[in-house]
């Protein structure tokens, strides 16, 4: 993966792209399970990118490829997430009547805190983009432990915080792609989302590459 652009061509440089990625989208359609082995089957994707194959893996249900970056990328949104709950509950005024010609309706209607709140899970999610190609790497390499050795994962996020910007905004791009599937009956949305874990496959190998390459000499 000679740049990062390149992720977004990279699944369609294997001839049977298509059947591989259809089958994973019909196993995604399966609740909690597909979401699993569907990141596993990213997990196998980001393998064969990073060793220069252009083949995508085969579609299938890889629970144990995908159980530990899941349950890492989980744990982390939840744990991250719980202070800016506390602010938007804490700091919700409740439900208040509103009338207009004689029509009523109840509305909800949040204090300071709530926006304080929103504002906190706001940058939780760009915390979580910016770590995420991080957190790809360090659990493929050392598993359930690796995506918790916070020490590890903010050092090599940060030993260049350029391309893990980079690599963070792709994986957002990524994720607006996934969303796109929406308009095709809401089904087309799970084809998306394969499509977008293969870009985040590419993504990632590409920022591994980069974050290992040696530091340009000074001056």
């Amino acid at each position: 993966m000679n740049s990062a652009g390149e992720a977004f061509g990279w699944a369609f440089r294997d001839p049977s792209w298509a059947g591989k990625m259809i089958v994973q989208a019909l196993i995604l359609i399966i609740p909690i399970v597909g979401w699993i082995a569907t990141t596993g089957w990213l997990m196998m994707a980001f393998e064969n990118a990073r060793a220069g194959r252009n083949e995508l893996p085969p579609a299938g249900f890889h629970l144990g490829r995908g159980i530990a970056f899941f349950g890492v990328l989980l744990i982390y949104s939840i744990a991250l997430n719980i202070p800016g709950w506390i602010l938007q509950l804490v700091g919700s005024a409740g439900m208040v009547q509103r009338c207009n010609q004689g029509f009523c309706s109840s509305q909800f209607v949040g204090g300071p805190l709530s926006g304080l709140g929103a504002l906190w899970g706001f940058l939780v999610q760009l915390l979580i983009y910016f770590i995420t190609p991080t957190l790809v790497v360090m659990v493929f390499h050392h598993g359930f432990a690796g995506g918790f050795d916070l020490a590890g994962v903010w050092r090599y996020a940060t030993a260049n915080v350029g391309n893990s910007v980079i690599a963070g905004m792709l994986f957002f791009v990524s994720g607006i792609i996934a969303a796109l599937g929406i308009i095709a009956c809401c089904i087309g949305v799970f084809l998306t989302i394969v499509y977008s874990a293969t870009v985040q496959a590419g993504v990632t190998a590409w920022f591994e590459r980069m974050q290992s390459a040696p530091a340009a000499p000074a001056a």
